[in-house]
């Protein structure tokens, strides 16, 4: 057994967590959920008891974890995480165990747990098992593709232009496993949790940032040239590090990480005359040496000394690399307006966003319900920062880029469940 005692001294610092239950059936919020938390080395000693509220939220949660600077030094070798096992339970839903949510000091971690509905009130427990992180555990190194694809190469491109996907299909293994689960997983989410999975949400702003946007342009190539189905698959991408990126079912991530994809998911790197989003390769740049590729490692030194992100990637992949936007965004109702929507704005768009928030509101109790009269007043202000402390958004009561597209993607959610009741 593990000596409590021992692992309380390497935890001397803080990190925060905080848990979402829905159903797996409608997305619903589900209340009262009960959460039991452990470290995954001492399962049998509860640490915390918490139950979810009308948002199906947990309260935010203090729990220990390393200093800060473990995962900063890129010549520690110590787990820079702590990892706490979590067991959740509902009336009418199967229990849910989720085992290694990794705690960072001084970052906020973000569980979200999705529970089956129990037909039978069986006691049929679905449990997942995080891995190591991909700068502490030990992965098969990506193998070198080149970064634009040829028609040739590629088959044929079935999309015409860059599209950022409402969800992908990620094979949970290599692409030969046949065995290996296909997921359908929103784009953000994947992008949130692959991030999550493979830098760590401690590091400078700048840096996460340069990494996202690497990531999510490597993941775009994916479904622009649809690089799997034309070699005969069923999936968009796959969870191999030695083919794609680390992603992990049920795997949690980080507020630092989860705002700035927000912020950026439309993104993506371009070189002059490529249209095809191009495949940005990296390494972590310690145990794995990649020339020419970014590494993780060095990013992170590079955001200690002040660069910008293009600054970073540039460093790296050259200096005609930019930063493009795509030119459709899938599964919205309408783009974001150009410009925030705050008090003293009004019209149509202010008037579309106050009915897809009492539509939300219909599912979330906690968010009130507002008159949709076009006007950004003081009320329409306070459901926004509302909404905006629900769904980890900062909550400044103005809809800017990440607030709109927030409440289209939990207005489009919602409304397809009115579709199903």
């Amino acid at each position: 057994m593990p000596d409590i005692r021992a692992m309380q001294e390497e935890t001397s610092g803080k990190g925060e967590l905080q848990i979402n239950v829905t159903s797996t059936l409608d997305s619903r919020p589900i209340a009262e959920a009960r959460i039991s938390i452990s470290y995954t080395g001492v399962p049998e000693q509860t640490l915390e008891q918490v139950t979810t509220d009308s948002s199906g939220q947990s309260e935010v949660l203090t729990l220990d974890a390393p200093p800060e600077a473990w995962s900063l030094d890129p010549n520690n070798e110590r787990q820079p995480y702590s990892e706490y096992t979590l067991d959740i339970s509902a009336p009418g839903f199967e229990p849910v165990s989720i085992a290694g949510t990794e705690i960072l000091a001084n970052v906020k971690a973000i569980q979200n747990v999705r529970m089956r509905p129990s037909d039978t009130g069986g006691e049929e427990e679905e449990v997942f098992v995080i891995p190591a992180h991909t700068l502490y555990g030990e992965y098969p190194p990506k193998i070198a593709e080149d970064e634009i694809k040829s028609a040739n190469e590629s088959g044929e491109i079935v999309l015409s232009r860059v599209v950022v996907p409402e969800y992908i299909v990620v094979h949970d293994g290599s692409p030969r496993d046949t065995t290996a689960t296909n997921y359908y997983v929103k784009y953000k989410d994947y992008i949130k949790n692959v991030a999550s999975s493979e830098i760590y949400a401690t590091w400078p702003a700048d840096t996460i940032r340069a990494n996202v946007l690497a990531i999510m342009s490597f993941t775009l190539n994916r479904v622009y040239t649809e690089w799997y189905r034309n070699r005969g698959y069923d999936f968009t991408i796959t969870s191999s590090t030695a083919f794609d990126h680390k992603w992990i079912p049920e795997r949690n991530f980080y507020d630092t990480i989860s705002v700035i994809v927000d912020e950026l998911f439309a993104a993506y790197l371009s070189r002059p005359n490529v249209r095809q989003p191009i495949l940005t390769q990296y390494c972590d740049g310690r145990r794995v040496t990649c020339p020419n590729w970014m590494t993780q490692w060095g990013s992170k030194e590079l955001g200690d000394r002040g660069y910008s992100p293009i600054e970073i990637l540039r460093y790296f992949y050259g200096d005609d690399m930019y930063i493009n936007s795509a030119e459709e965004i899938s599964g919205i109702p309408a783009s974001w307006p150009g410009y925030t929507l705050e008090e003293g704005s009004s019209g149509a768009k202010v008037r579309q966003m106050q009915e897809q928030l009492n539509v939300i509101a219909e599912a979330y109790p906690a968010l009130p319900k507002i008159t949709a009269d076009g006007i950004y007043g003081p009320v329409t202000a306070n459901a926004v920062k509302e909404f905006q402390s629900v769904f980890g958004l900062p909550a400044t009561g103005k809809v800017d880029y990440p607030t709109w597209y927030k409440i289209s993607e939990i207005y489009v959610g919602v409304s397809r469940i009115a579709e199903l009741t």
